[in-house]
């Protein structure tokens, strides 16, 4: 199994970026796909996530501004993300599970955001 995460880089505060997550998983069979990231010096944090059902759901700290998607045709995971800060700085990572188990069985490889102000 392979989760590709793409599309960081270092941008300004307020701009927008689009991760995206290659994945050699049938994600339109019964899987939940998130991101993750985690800061430095902070802990792994779940910033969104989607069901199979096409259920979302977000972290606080990014709620109204990061939205989660993905298209089952490609195997391909999206995290768009709008109005970014500083604070949204980490390695990005998107990881997946069968619906029904209790952890994330696949990772990706990650990818950093850099937001400068």
């Amino acid at each position: 199994v392979q989760l590709q995460a793409s599309g960081g880089g270092l941008v300004q505060t307020g701009d927008s970026l689009r991760l995206s997550c290659a994945t050699s998983l049938r994600i339109d069979t019964a899987y939940t796909l998130a991101w993750f990231r985690q800061a430095p010096g902070k802990e792994r944090e779940r910033v969104a996530r989607i069901t199979s059902n096409d259920i979302t759901s977000y972290s606080d700290s990014v709620k109204g501004r990061f939205t989660i998607s993905r298209d089952n045709a490609k195997n391909t995971l999206y995290l768009q993300m709008n109005s970014l800060n500083v604070e949204d700085t980490g390695v990005y990572y998107c990881a997946a599970k069968k619906s029904q188990a209790l952890t994330y069985a696949y990772w990706g490889q990650g990818t950093l955001v850099t937001v400068s102000s």
